[in-house]
């Protein structure tokens, strides 16, 4: 049996950790300024609870004040509990809107039988959020996505989409008229894992698109289980690279002006010929 000393202190380290973690990413960006109102994106999986009961405890402390709106948008999913997250919203006494809206009939309506769904939820989901937050006034609305979503889409559009971009952590909607943040940009999925079994938080399983198999997602994810297992040290280092970016080293003439690259007036030309001239070897 666990000395349960030992398990609350373990408990507190997780979340003080959980905490930190958040609470810098959300500094590092700016994105949670004075006078906001979040709205946080609750779909019922691990992630967004962590990210709820994160973000609570960080109004706590925080040396600004800003409001919290919990928002789930309920896509009519055959078999989904209406009652949990209200009901756990209530409990924890936070303000909370439930969005009903129809997204499963569209996506099953105009996706064939076995063909991936995320795609054309995500867009939906995406609309439907932004008219919410606009009719709520939200000025943040943040998801839950973490570490590891980060560095899986990287690989993603690596892979299959043949372009070096991940998740911002925090990005300006198309129309101009939204901002969105990811609060857990620098928090690991394993620490999410055991938050949540920590705090039992009541998950509901994504049977729309989270449980198809073969997406590329679960690729990369079991990819980056590899290499946190065999390796490591290497997820952290492939998430630091994307924060230390240097375009003159990479080969898009869009972000790096390689055409008009010349040498320094101040360099010599003596150097410059001596750099070109053939090695000696003394035989």
């Amino acid at each position: 049996m666990k000395d349960p000393r030992k398990v609350a202190y373990e408990e507190n380290k997780l979340d003080k950790k959980l905490c930190r973690l958040a609470g810098q990413a959300i500094v590092d960006y700016n994105m949670i300024e004075d006078g906001d109102k979040v709205m946080v994106c609750m779909s019922g999986g691990k992630d967004s609870y962590a990210m709820l009961d994160i973000l609570m405890k960080l109004k706590e402390r925080a040396p600004i004040n800003f409001d919290l709106v919990a928002v789930n948008l309920d896509q009519n999913q055959p078999g989904f509990p209406k009652e949990t997250l209200p009901n756990y919203f209530k409990k924890l006494g936070v303000q909370y809107h439930i969005e009903d809206q129809d997204t499963y009939g569209i996506v099953k309506r105009v996706i064939p039988e076995g063909k991936t769904t995320c795609g054309l939820c995500s867009r939906l989901r995406r609309g439907i959020l932004y008219r919410v937050a606009g009719e709520l006034g939200a000025t943040k609305i943040a998801l839950g996505h973490h570490r590891d979503d980060i560095i899986e889409t990287l690989l993603m559009n690596m892979f299959h989409g043949g372009k070096l971009k991940g998740m911002p952590p925090k990005l300006k909607s198309d129309d101009g008229k939204h901002i969105v943040i990811r609060p857990l940009a620098y928090v690991p999925e394993s620490y999410l894992e055991r938050y949540a079994a920590q705090m039992e938080f009541p998950i509901i399983p994504c049977n729309l698109c989270g449980s198809q198999e073969n997406l590329q997602r679960n690729a990369m994810k079991a990819l980056i289980k590899e290499w946190e297992k065999k390796y490591p040290g290497r997820v952290e280092s492939l998430f630091s690279s994307i924060q230390n970016v240097v375009p003159s080293h990479l080969m898009d003439a869009t972000q790096f002006d390689f055409k008009d690259l010349s040498q320094d007036e101040t360099s010599s030309d003596s150097a410059e010929q001596n750099a070109w001239q053939p090695i000696q070897l003394t035989l």
